[in-house]
């Protein structure tokens, strides 16, 4: 449960105990108090403003109500000790018993939260592509926001909306009729990037794929056959990476293709609000508003060639899935790049009256080099995904050999799925980001090696425990500083997960991940858990503490799609 808003509940419910205070409580007011969580705990555990807010309605100074206020939370049976400090700010001080086992204080407290049906849409791979270093962040970022939010106990639908029915298609599909069937997915990946470049030098090569994109969408068999055919192959060379990134399975491999079907509904609806202006030999929808003071182009129903557009499915898309999964949210996880994208679909869904949904893009930055400019291989080219995997797995595998480890393979590449993930998840989804293989591979400092090498070790010691048959107990004993720093950090792991949700912001997760795994090691260092001279109810608590410590990184750990390996 969330901590944080167990505290605050009970505070707030104290507060209006107090009659003055209850009759001037207005909903702003309430909406306004803040129970804060410093980031120095010298304090205290909470801290709140609500004496400042209360000043002006109540006529009084921050300080006199702060000590009424004070007064009241101190009759909480977790609360320890309450002061005010500099003009009527209140800090809170929890029982150390509260902070061992909260369970036992707050068995009958209710979250108000509302449990969402969420509609999310990350991958959007390329038939007929390999995966490669710019999928990355739609797929992490998407797939630990999709984890977070079932957590949460939202219920959810991951779309993959596969780029499988647009032009590309008609590039290979031209190019196979001229070349011949590919044998396996390496052949499929040649054709693309060969028949793109003669598209760029051939206009009659052009015209040819069109034509070929245009039949395909219109239903020839000859065409629907040979998609059929390299399709699987592309797409079991797509599952195989994912399955290395450990990625949860789609829901739906729902794209372009599959989505068509919906077009003619979507077009029913245009037409009867007459949204569709024929323009040049296309079919547009005007979106650009009064207000905007930027360029705002129409969205591309159809094409001037008649073949469907990117815009089409992406509305057949919503259509579909707001009338079938009937969505609270349908959230989209892609590049920046796509912005006026999807403020141009989203507001044609809107003059549709598709918006049944909040619709909401996020959009994520780009992967760079310690140059400032996208990260490339040392050739030059942009990295493949598994080709990435290796690069940090051979970054790994170096620095365990400075450290005179020989780790076994699948140790590596657990090591390196962590260096890699971690890496992309602690930055704000929305900027740009530097990535250095030999930082992230790092076994200390804020990366994922050391979030795995903190998860080996608490469960070391666990082992160990059970090895000498100690059993983990909370027993009454006063907490120090750095039980206390651990425990607190971990009542804040819901709350954390819950901001992460409602920002969309998965870089929270990571980074208290990577001050979780602090805490824990400082702890470590500092409180000897199983040594024979520590008085029994102290090492008791403290294995609890690591119990509770192992349960909570392993939950972070697996929220982000990492694997913790037995030894580092």
């Amino acid at each position: 449960m969330n901590l944080y808003e167990f505290v605050s509940d009970e505070m707030m419910a104290k507060i209006q105990e107090i009659d003055d205070i209850k009759a001037v409580l207005s909903p702003d007011i309430k909406d306004s108090i803040a129970l804060e969580v410093p980031k120095i705990r010298d304090f205290g555990d909470y801290s709140t403003n609500v004496a400042m807010l209360l000043a002006r309605p109540l006529k009084k100074s921050p300080r006199d109500i702060a000590q009424m206020v004070s007064e009241k939370i101190m009759e909480l049976p977790f609360v320890k000790s309450v002061n005010v400090a500099g003009p009527g700010f209140i800090n809170i001080v929890l029982k150390d018993a509260f902070l061992i086992t909260p369970e036992e204080f707050c068995q009958n407290h209710t979250s108000n939260n509302k449990q969402l049906m969420i509609d999310m849409d990350y991958g959007s791979y390329n038939i007929g592509k390999q995966l490669h270093i710019g999928h990355l962040r739609t797929t992490v970022v998407g797939d630990t926001f999709n984890r977070i939010a079932r957590f949460l106990g939202h219920k959810t639908k991951s779309y993959n909306h596969m780029g499988d029915w647009g032009r590309p298609m008609g590039l290979i599909i031209a190019w196979i009729l001229e070349n011949g069937m590919p044998k396996n997915a390496d052949d499929i990946n040649t054709m693309y990037p060969a028949s793109s470049a003669r598209a760029k030098e051939d206009k009659s090569w052009l015209e040819t794929a069109q034509k070929v994109t245009v039949e395909l969408q219109n239903g020839n068999p000859e065409y629907n056959e040979i998609y059929n055919t390299f399709a699987p192959m592309s797409l079991q060379q797509i599952s195989t990476v994912l399955q290395r990134l450990n990625i949860l399975p789609f829901d739906e491999n729902k794209g372009e293709r599959l989505v068509a079907q919906y077009v003619p509904d979507v077009q029913k609806i245009l037409d009867e609000k007459q949204l569709l202006i024929h323009d040049d030999g296309a079919d547009i929808i005007p979106v650009k508003l009064d207000s905007d003071t930027a360029p705002m182009p129409p969205v591309l129903w159809r094409s001037s060639t008649g073949a469907q557009t990117y815009a089409a499915a992406d509305l057949a898309a919503i259509y579909y899935r707001t009338t079938t999964d009937k969505p609270d949210d349908i959230i989209y996880f892609t590049d920046n790049r796509q912005k006026l994208h999807f403020t141009q679909i989203f507001r044609a869904a809107n003059k549709a009256g598709m918006n049944s949904a909040r619709l909401q893009h996020v959009g994520f930055g780009t992967i760079t080099g310690p140059d400032g400019k996208p990260f490339k291989t040392r050739d030059g080219n942009v990295p493949q995904m598994d080709e990435m995997l290796d690069i940090v797995c051979d970054s790994v595998r170096k620095h365990a050999a400075e450290s005179g480890k020989n780790l076994p393979d699948e140790t590596i590449e657990m090591i390196a799925l962590a260096a890699l993930k971690f890496n992309d998840l602690m930055h704000d989804v929305k900027s740009d980001y530097i990535f250095d293989v030999d930082s992230v591979t790092q076994f200390e400092g804020r990366t994922g090696p050391y979030i795995l090498y903190t998860a080996v070790r608490l469960n070391a010691v666990i082992k160990k425990a059970a090895d000498l048959n100690l059993t983990p107990m909370a027993t009454s004993v006063t907490l120090n500083a750095e039980e206390r720093n651990l425990l607190l950090r971990m009542l804040d792991f819901r709350r954390v997960l819950e901001n992460a949700f409602t920002r969309r912001a998965t870089d929270l997760l990571a980074n208290y991940t990577y001050d979780l795994a602090q805490d824990i090691n400082t702890f470590y260092h500092n409180c000897p858990i199983l040594r024979d001279d520590i008085d029994i109810n102290i090492k008791q608590t403290r294995l609890h503490i690591v119990l509770v410590a192992q349960k909570t990184l392993n939950t972070a750990i697996d929220l982000m799609g990492l694997r913790v390996p037995n030894a580092m």
